[in-house]
């Protein structure tokens, strides 16, 4: 809609004014890494930080959350806990993975709790100029950046941000609560020698163009790398968790001590546990760790493609990061190529 110039300085009383009225998220310290967190002081807030340890998905569908309570007489009360919130500096990459995500929560049986948080919730999002680490494969996944999904967007320019206003919702925000001021030519011409610099700085780690990702996959159901895979892998989970395209959940119900009353709640699983699969009877039918890895790699390149025409995977590295087994989806994708 617009170009806006918004000076550092400004960022922090852009977020204490915020604080009157959102619920403000933001990346922030945690240890040695960064977390998204509630922003409780402008000081918390962490832009120069190169990746989070879980997605902003988080925001949205949350670890674990109530659905419902209910009594034993029958009554039943569904809960959505949601409320004004401002989502500031999501990298593009997991820009594309809440864009998967919104059409998964909204298609076939739409989810009332995902729908209403994103609703509620404001996007300031922000340009990646340097990559996260070694790990990181956003470039050739097509995510290195993005147009849409976002009602701000911001491109660090040195002493101030360029301000790409997308929404109306953006703009109304931004007038209210921020002090910025119109984007001159010289700012534009320095925007685009921001951006012109960066994608040098991010190399293509797939030794092919991801878009023959679905095909490539449709001929490996049978690949010797299903089998090796599951030598290393511990079924431990991590490479979903920390997935920001993973939205597998659990559901269970939790009653008192009285029987009297109780709630639904979901939390997230994963697809890589041993116990996903099970069923009556004793069944399990993906049992074998290899199946369960073939499964992940189908689903982030070509399952989730077929539903929704967006791959799974948008190369923010995290799984490799985060897999004490070394398993890197980068070279599972490079080994099916390579033999096929």
């Amino acid at each position: 809609m617009s170009l806006r110039i918004l000076d550092k300085g400004a960022v922090a009383p852009l977020i204490n004014a915020l604080r009157a009225d959102y619920r403000v998220v933001g990346p922030k310290a945690k240890g040695s890494a960064f977390a998204f967190g509630p922003i409780t002081d402008p000081a918390q807030l962490r832009l120069d930080y190169d990746t989070t340890i879980l997605p902003p998905k988080k925001v949205f569908q949350p670890p674990e959350e109530r659905l419902v309570t209910f009594t034993m007489q029958g009554q039943v009360e569904p809960v959505v806990d949601a409320e004004p919130t401002v989502l500031f500096g999501v990298h593009t990459c997991d820009l594309h993975a809440i864009a998967l995500l919104d059409k998964a929560f909204s298609q076939d049986y739409a989810d009332a709790h995902y729908l209403e948080r994103r609703k509620q919730t404001t996007i300031v999002s922000l340009e990646c100029l340097e990559p996260c680490d070694e790990h990181s494969f956003c470039k050739s996944m097509g995510t290195l950046t993005a147009d849409e999904g976002y009602d701000l967007h911001l491109t660090d320019l040195g002493p101030a941000y360029a301000v790409d206003v997308a929404t109306e919702k953006g703009e109304q925000l931004l007038a209210r609560y921020g002090t910025t001021s119109e984007a001159t030519d010289a700012d534009v011409r320095r925007l685009n020698e921001v951006l012109g610099a960066k994608w040098p700085r991010f190399t293509y780690r797939l030794n092919f163009d991801a878009a023959e990702l679905p095909a490539l996959l449709s001929t490996a159901y049978d690949h010797p790398l299903w089998d090796e895979l599951a030598e290393r892998c511990l079924a431990c989970g991590s490479c979903t968790n920390v997935c920001p395209t993973c939205y597998c959940f659990n559901v269970y119900d939790e009653v008192n001590m009285a029987l009297t009353e109780g709630e639904r709640r979901r939390r997230w699983d994963s697809c890589q546990l041993d116990q996903f699969a099970s069923v009556a009877a004793g069944e399990n039918f993906r049992e074998a760790r290899s199946a369960r890895q073939r499964h992940r790699f189908m689903r982030k390149g070509k399952y989730l493609y077929e539903k929704f025409g967006e791959l799974g995977c948008v190369g923010c590295g995290r799984c490799v990061r985060t897999c004490v087994a070394e398993i890197s989806i980068v070279d599972g994708f490079n080994a099916i190529h390579r033999a096929a």
